[in-house]
């Protein structure tokens, strides 16, 4: 690569993350990025190579959160602007493209909702929360390929892997009580989201930055949902109140109707907004994360205290065990939120510090899980769920050592922050992989109990 397509590069990428602040218009963008490009060649001409100049310039032109408070100041009326559902414009609510991407959304959603009725119709509870996830997931997908153009052969992949999927689901003799029928219905959801990040990418999940594009787009879901429910919560509730006064029992519509089209519908409506307003919410994050990240360090310093005085570590709860995974699945989590919407140019500061404190908090009670875990099957012997948490704790303890020790070399600035990117960005896939191993392989190995 020459050293004029490398600048190109580095311009590129930084004006897409400028983009992404959406208080700074794409006219205010084109104005920074001139500034950018003279003072890249101001500093060229002194002697500097592109890649220096590049960095130089991105250095004096200022921080980019900084930039965006600045024009947010300038022009408020935006932040309200960018609220509205559909944004103004050629592709505004009045065009046609807009009105037909609404009813794609809520033809998929009432279609998803349709499929979750029938399921509970003609299934038992059991075999529809093993197959939940399975009804509404190719409907998500099939919004995202669509809104990305799929080609067919990409298409046809997806088709096949949920046909494959539905097939081990409910082909496999599952004991309804058993261990393996469980381990499936918890680990389908991973492999399925997975898909929906094959929908996402548009065939290109190869690239770090579409996977780390799917973070974001998974964290801006995670909000808008959480949005939705709070809301739908209150409207529910409301209505419940009103008409329970009047002696109607609304509990059974609930059940029967409110339930299976609300929940797929929520779920189709938030990636429509996510989608129509591309990284709004991103600006949300590190609010989130600099309140939850020392609170969850905190937690987790207090579970490592729980683990190690509860005495004989073959004595440790079971439910315990599992809470604490849970809690470390939330730490991966919030990290990874975290970085999607971090500023990659800006140097490591205080943040970066209480990441690094919570990384290690996470890996000691990781530690003392997994040795609690060894302890217990050497006890006791081996079953599909002690084997199936080994699997997952392990595979934390990887992910979290090595970003423990990128996060380190990043805050001593020894190591850039697209070293700590490309890691986690590349160790995704292999939850996924893990998750359909235990979906597919662990219900044979363990005859199916």
């Amino acid at each position: 690569m020459d050293t004029a397509t490398s600048l190109e590069t580095q311009i590129a990428r930084w004006r897409d993350y400028v983009h992404r602040h959406r208080a700074i218009a794409p006219a205010d963008v084109d104005e920074m990025e001139d500034h950018l490009r003279e003072r890249v060649a101001d500093l060229t001409a002194t002697g500097l190579d592109d890649d220096e100049a590049f960095l130089v310039a991105v250095k004096r032109l200022g921080r980019l959160d900084s930039v965006s408070r600045e024009f947010a100041r300038e022009h408020s009326e935006r932040l309200w602007k960018q609220l509205v559902l559909v944004p103004d414009g050629p592709d505004g609510d009045g065009s046609p493209a807009a009105r037909r991407e609404l009813a794609v959304v809520l033809a998929l959603a009432v279609g998803a909702g349709v499929a979750v009725k029938l399921g509970a119709t003609f299934w038992d509870e059991t075999v529809l929360l093993r197959n939940v996830g399975l009804l509404v997931a190719p409907f998500l997908a099939g919004y995202l390929a669509w809104k990305r153009r799929l080609t067919g052969r990409t298409l046809g992949a997806l088709g096949a892997a949920f046909v494959a999927l539905g097939v081990v689901l409910n082909a496999y003799p599952f004991d309804p009580a058993g261990s393996t029928a469980a381990l499936a219905a918890v680990h389908a959801p991973v492999v399925l989201w997975a898909l929906v990040g094959l929908a996402y990418a548009g065939g290109g999940w190869r690239s770090a930055d579409r996977r780390m594009d799917f973070v974001r787009f998974t964290g801006e879901l995670a909000v808008y949902l959480v949005l939705i429910a709070l809301g739908s919560a209150v409207l529910v509730g409301l209505t419940f109140g009103l008409l329970g006064l009047v002696g109607v029992d609304l509990e059974p519509v609930l059940e029967r109707w409110l339930m299976p089209f609300g929940v797929p519908g929520a779920l189709l409506v938030a990636a429509w907004l996510v989608e129509a307003k591309q990284e709004v919410v991103e600006n949300i994050a590190p609010v989130l994360t600099r309140v939850f990240t020392p609170l969850t360090t905190v937690m987790l310093v207090v579970s490592f205290g729980v683990l190690v005085s509860a005495g004989g570590l073959t004595t440790v709860d079971r439910e315990l065990l599992i809470l604490l995974d849970a809690v470390l699945v939330l730490v991966l989590a919030l990290l990874l939120y975290s970085i999607s919407a971090r500023d990659p140019l800006a140097r490591p500061g205080l943040f970066d510090g209480l990441q690094l404190a919570m990384v290690v908090a996470a890996l000691a009670v990781d530690a003392v899980a997994l040795t609690a875990m060894l302890t217990r099957i050497a006890e006791f012997g081996a079953s599909p769920n002690k084997v199936a948490a080994l699997g997952l704790n392990l595979l934390l303890a990887v992910h979290l050592v090595r970003s423990g020790w990128l996060t380190l070399g990043f805050c001593r600035r020894r190591r850039g922050f697209a070293a700590l990117e490309r890691w986690h960005t590349s160790y995704l896939p292999v939850y996924a992989v893990w998750a359909a191993v235990v979906v597919v392989v662990f219900p044979p190995v363990f005859g199916f109990s």
